[in-house]
């Protein structure tokens, strides 16, 4: 199994019969509803009964009846085990209208324990926060990491050619357990991306100009890693000839926050320690969806390295943000358990001045805390520039894996 879905069905493992619900979030396809697949054999291998397993997943047709709070309660009630443990497992909980009222119900009963996925940040938000408050968990999947991928396709034979794929054909599992052709991966990701666009995001929001939605997502995937405001996109499309307000950008740039496509990390003050609210970055969840709607070339290869650690540190367990000391940027600031670790990312620093300038912003540190600069570059030895050590990032993002 992947060590990070591992890690994922540990963590469900150990939540098991807690009385709190259990809900993982992520964006579609990334692997939720198979993690409960692999949690429900683990259960059966533990003794548990088919009976006392209820799995419904709501964008399936058999279940199109259950999309009302009342109706879920009752088909799930009328089949729960007496005096045994229940396991209700319920895929795109946000599709039932009102379904933090059926969740909450069943909560309270005797013996039943409670896992939903869910494909849109919102559903912890609003009703369900205020309802669930303190009871739930919230445990957040990504697509493949670059190690889980290598894993997938079962070689690390040449890790440069692997990783050119990697950010080509994106980290859904799917793609990278199909193998298939460019065809067949780019229809694959459409299809994702429509279903997110229409149903998570439009439907949800009541957007009817999905044009106008489209023109915001082609300006952050094409602008990731560099500083965003809602003011410069209105500005953008204005020049364009369409009319949006500021307010309008914001709302749509939650929506696709919300919907998991995109992340947003907000910039850090080192030196004053707080946080700024000004210009923050935008990331996006899948390199393949960003290929598949911009125009890419060799010199944004520095943007897209940054996308893959940021995600990659999120996937560690990190809190990050973007780095501000001065008037120089870090590129990330990541807050963990054992305090804080600095990322500088770049493609390349075999060429002197990118070299220095790379190193410039950690060099305004003052703290003694890690200081990290990636680079594809190899390294035959470790280098370290008065305690700043630059690692090869492949290896960096295949650290403690083996295949």
């Amino acid at each position: 199994m992947l060590k990070q879905r591992e890690r994922h069905l540990e963590s469900l493992i150990n939540w098991r019969e807690k009385q709190i619900i259990k809900v993982v979030t992520g964006v579609r396809r990334c692997g939720k509803s198979t993690l409960f697949s692999l949690y429900q054999e683990y259960l059966k291998s533990a003794g548990v009964s088919e009976k006392q397993i209820i799995a419904i997943n709501l964008e399936d047709i058999e279940h199109e009846d259950l999309l009302d709070y009342k109706s879920l309660y009752h088909y799930v009630k009328a089949r729960l085990c007496k005096g045994k443990f229940t396991y209700v497992f319920i895929d795109e909980v946000q599709q039932c209208t009102e379904f933090e009222k059926a969740i909450d119900s069943l909560f309270i009963k005797e013996n039943v324990d409670v896992y939903v996925t869910g494909s849109n940040a919102h559903m912890l938000s609003g009703e369900l926060a205020t309802l669930l408050s303190g009871r739930y968990v919230e445990i957040q999947m990504l697509p493949l990491s670059f190690a889980e991928y290598t894993e997938f396709i079962g070689k690390r034979d040449n890790l440069n050619r692997e990783f050119n794929e990697y950010l080509k054909n994106g980290s859904f599992p799917y793609i990278a357990n199909m193998q298939g052709t460019d065809v067949a991966t780019r229809e694959y990701i459409n299809g994702i991306y429509n279903t997110i666009l229409i149903k998570d995001i439009a439907h949800r929001v009541g957007i009817t100009d999905i044009t106008l939605l489209e023109s915001i997502v082609k300006f952050l995937s094409s602008s990731i890693g560099s500083p965003i405001s809602a003011k410069k996109i209105s500005d953008t499309i204005q020049s364009s000839g369409r009319k949006i307000s500021v307010n309008t950008v914001e709302k749509y740039m939650r929506a696709l926050t919300d919907s998991f496509i995109f992340y947003k990390v907000d910039r850090f003050d080192i030196k004053g320690r707080q946080n700024l609210k000004t210009l923050g970055k935008y990331y996006i969840v899948d390199t393949g969806l960003r290929g598949m709607l911009t125009d890419t070339s060799s010199s944004d290869l520095g943007h897209l390295l940054e996308n893959v650690v940021y995600f990659e540190l999120i996937r560690r367990g990190y809190k990050v943000n973007i780095g501000k000391v001065a008037d120089k940027e870090v590129d990330f600031v990541a807050k963990g358990e054992n305090g804080i670790e600095y990322y500088q990312v770049s493609a390349s620093v075999l060429d002197e001045n990118t070299l220095k300038r790379e190193l410039a912003p950690l060099q305004k540190i003052s703290d003694s805390y890690p200081k990290v600069l990636l680079t594809l570059d190899e390294i035959m030895a470790e280098s370290n520039y008065e305690g700043i050590q630059q690692l090869n990032v492949l290896n960096w993002l295949l650290e403690d894996t083996i295949l």
